[in-house]
């Protein structure tokens, strides 16, 4: 089965094991430059490619005609988007005789959309998973091949989750491109109006509001830590304390109610209030410092009180 694969990150180089697994054809890779700004903790596909004599085309822009020219000029039988992220148009999809496919990281019609592994946990879910459905115009609405559950663990950040979804990815492919390519591969009609889109996360979405309950702070925090951008607050004198840990604590039974953003210091640690219990503080960055441990409590020793906003 010869493909043409459009791909990028770990999730693509996962989606790429897989196909080289089961005997499909790399005719050739699409996928992107790595953006210098951008902390590129991944891995990469191109690299991928090129140990194993694949060409990889990186255009700045999947639209232009030129894109959907070369793809055609390969002959695919079948198309694969995995992390692929620009929207591909209509032309390149319907160029594979035997279809175009994605795989989204969340249980569609669930968490469409972009930055699936960051919301799931932005929103304290307790599962999410990998989905393989036929590509469309409209994003992430195509119909189902099929779905991995994976379970979120309380201690889940971004980055592990992620981890676990390109392995559960990799179970999805092995299960179903067998069928695939003998034409048995189920067809699940999607109704999005059941589910839900989100869009694209930018740092500044990483602020925490201490009017929160703690719950809802910690999953912000685990949903955008290492090595996304963090979650943060204002300091007293306008600078920025990055959390990139921090765990949640009931406030003490019959204790006199604070404000919430207040600093609290004890023998054991440092801690925020929130609106329903407290976050202490595990790993926290001001500046170029980064602290975990005695360094937080040394640093905030004479800050005792102080308002994070």
């Amino acid at each position: 089965m010869r493909v043409v694969v459009l791909a990028y990150h770990n999730m693509g180089i996962a989606g790429l094991r897989a196909l080289e697994r089961d005997g499909y054809e790399i005719a050739c890779i699409f996928s992107h430059e790595d953006d210098p700004g951008e902390n590129c903790w991944f891995g990469s596909v191109r690299q991928w490619g090129k140990e194993r004599g694949i060409p990889v085309e990186c255009p700045e822009e999947i639209r232009r005609t030129e894109s959907a020219e070369k793809i055609a000029n390969f002959h695919p039988e079948m198309i694969f988007s995995f992390y692929y992220r620009h929207m591909i148009p209509e032309e390149i999809l319907l160029i594979p005789p035997k279809g175009a496919y994605n795989l989204h990281g969340s249980l569609l019609p669930a968490y469409r959309g972009r930055c699936p592994v960051n919301w799931v946990l932005v929103h304290g879910e307790e599962r999410t998973g990998v989905t393989l459905h036929h590509m469309v115009r409209k994003a992430d609405a195509g119909d189902i091949v099929g779905q991995r559950v994976v379970p979120i663990a309380p201690d889940d950040t971004a980055f592990t989750l992620y981890g676990k979804l390109c392995d559960g990815a990799g179970n999805l492919l092995d299960e179903f491109l067998p069928l695939m390519k003998i034409g048995r591969a189920p067809r699940i009609p999607q109704d999005i109006s059941l589910g839900s889109y989100f869009g694209g996360r930018r740092p500044e979405d990483g602020r925490i509001d201490w009017s929160w309950p703690a719950a809802k702070i910690y999953n912000l925090i685990r949903a955008v830590t290492d090595p996304y951008p963090g979650a943060f607050c204002g300091l007293a004198d306008g600078s920025r304390l990055m959390i990139w840990w921090g765990t949640t604590e009931d406030g003490r039974e019959g204790e006199q109610r604070k404000p919430t953003g207040c600093v609290e210091i004890e023998q054991s640690g440092v801690f925020v209030r929130t609106g329903a219990g407290r976050i202490r503080l595990r790993d926290v960055q001001v500046g170029g410092e980064r602290m975990t441990g005695d360094g937080i409590i040394r640093y905030f020793t004479d800050k005792e009180g102080m308002m994070l906003s």
